[in-house]
């Protein structure tokens, strides 16, 4: 555990390198090629979580102006994604994520049920933030690891159903997102984008970026929405002039700089899934195209989603003020709501308004989650000892104390047995469903 907690420490940026490195050295590229892969997708990194945290350093202190402006006194205070990743590792579940998430993801490969290599062990972290509120719920830590598990299953699965939407959408080529926090959505958005599809109206709206952009012209474009957007946060907040045209101009520079960071990473990453995708044709039947399984950090750039989830931060705090049954007061983890989006669009197809009409019904709905689950968060953060804020007496997050999936297992958990079979028959059917949806693309591939 020592040693595995020395790696998590290390970081994303430390040893993603590394990892990549090793990984396409196996797969056969030559070393000067492996090199340079890893310290391309580690430069990408770099960028990627540089410009992110410039989001979050400027959005969340706004957010938190215009949370004071209305005055608003919820009982749940938002702790942010990294006080619950915190949490969730120090819990006995999170002592046990990785080597069980590792073993989980070989077992799924050897058993052609996914097609996804998941090197983004950090965010683990989910499936042990499921397995900590379920243990939590049962008393019980065999359950709380069981739910953990399970809820891997699933959200690899559900990585690889999404993975060619991801390429063509988000321009990934070779990449899924086995993201605990952003595949919780997927569900939830193929349900609604379909109930979309018959509504008058709206189903004839067909709004991308390419269109917004011929339609709007120069207000179209990334960097201008992004700096309106910002302008907008900036007076809401009540900032002065100069805060105002700061925080635009760091907004629209973000639009335009995180599909350039990703850019850069993808640049590392290409030459590795070619690698991995030729070593599987070589030595295995049946198993289809090879992803490399990443954190959604790198599929937040697409200007529908980042753009819709800038204007969804002064909605939620709306939301939070007039929602019957609200208690969570939304502050450190308003930044994270593009984390909510990024696999949406690709359901929608970059559609405009039907990313928004999702990404404001999730947000309504996961507030009452969080709330709902503010009880379990708290006794979590107790049992970890966690430094509860001044005057607090329940905390929650928008991530991952929002995540829909997480509460479904909770609840359902709760009937311990029961429930776990329920779990086992959902997470192994899609796993079977999955398997055969590879080997028949793969033979039609081969066809």
């Amino acid at each position: 555990m020592a040693v595995l907690d020395y790696i998590v420490n290390l970081g994303a940026q430390v040893m993603m390198p590394i990892i990549i490195t090793v990984f396409a050295l196996l797969l056969g590229a030559k070393f000067g090629k492996s090199l340079r892969a890893g310290l391309t997708v580690g430069v990408g990194f770099v960028g990627l979580n540089m410009v992110i945290g410039l989001l979050g350093g400027n959005l969340g202190p706004a957010a938190q102006e215009m949370v004071h402006k209305l005055g608003l006194e919820l009982t749940v205070i938002d702790v942010g994604w990294p006080a619950a990743a915190a949490i969730a590792f120090a819990s006995k579940v999170g002592a046990l994520i990785i080597p069980i998430g590792l073993a989980i993801n070989v077992i799924m490969l050897l058993t052609n049920t996914t097609q996804t290599v998941n090197i983004d062990i950090w965010n683990y972290w989910h499936f042990a933030f499921t397995g900590a509120l379920v243990a939590g719920a049962t008393n019980s830590t065999t359950w709380g690891l069981v739910a953990a598990g399970l809820n891997m299953i699933i959200v690899m699965v559900i990585a690889d159903l999404t993975a060619p939407g991801v390429e063509k959408y988000n321009g990934l080529p070779g990449v899924s997102l086995p993201h605990g926090f952003s595949g919780a959505y997927v569900p939830i958005a193929i349900i609604l984008n379909k109930i979309l599809d018959y509504i008058p109206g709206i189903n004839k709206v067909n709004l991308d970026a390419e269109k917004l952009q011929k339609r709007f012209g120069l207000f179209g474009e990334p960097i201008l929405m992004g700096t309106i957007i910002g302008l907008l946060i900036g007076i809401g907040a009540g900032y002065d002039l100069k805060g105002i045209l700061t925080l635009g101009i760091i907004l629209g520079s973000v639009l335009v700089l995180i599909p350039k960071m990703a850019a850069m990473l993808m640049e590392g990453l290409i030459p590795v899934s070619d690698a991995a995708q030729e070593f599987i044709e070589k030595r295995f039947k049946n198993r289809g195209k090879v992803y490399i399984g990443l954190d959604s950090a790198v599929g937040i750039g697409h200007p529908v989603g980042l753009s819709v989830s800038l204007a969804l931060v002064p909605i939620t705090i709306l939301l939070a003020a007039v929602i019957p049954g609200n208690k969570v007061l939304p502050f450190a983890d308003l930044a994270v709501i593009p984390f909510m989006l990024v696999m949406v669009v690709p359901v929608t197809r970059g559609n405009v308004l039907r990313t928004f009409i999702i990404g404001f019904l999730t947000v309504a709905v996961g507030l009452l989650i969080a709330t709902n689950l503010a009880p379990l968060f708290t006794d979590m953060a107790v049992n970890a000892n966690f430094q509860m804020p001044d005057g607090a007496t329940m905390i929650s997050s928008i991530c991952d104390g929002a995540n829909p999936l997480s509460w479904a297992f909770t609840k359902i958990m709760g009937l311990k047995a029961a429930g776990a079979g329920i779990l086992t028959v959902i997470a192994l059917g899609m796993a079977v469903y999955n398997r055969q949806r590879i080997i028949k693309e793969n033979s039609q591939v081969e066809a």
